[in-house]
């Protein structure tokens, strides 16, 4: 089962990972998401993330419940 790709443009350098999950609708809120990584189910270029603000920068992959967002650099 290959997960799909939801691609992320950065604004600025970068994210912390519980913002990218609430940008990207996978998390319904900030606290949701926080929750979710605090679980261990969030991984950040196939390793396990578990640092709420975790800055997440372009060409990083973040993969959740079967969903892989790549973020872009800004446009």
């Amino acid at each position: 089962m290959s997960a799909s790709a939801i691609p992320f443009a950065l604004r600025g350098d970068f994210i912390e990972l519980d913002k990218l999950l609430k940008a990207t609708a996978l998390a319904g809120s900030g606290g949701e998401a926080r929750h979710f990584i605090a679980e261990g189910q969030v991984r950040v270029d196939g390793q396990v993330e578990q640092r709420k603000t975790a800055k997440i920068r372009a060409g990083q992959v973040v993969e959740f419940n079967g969903e892989r967002i790549e973020v872009q650099a800004p446009a």
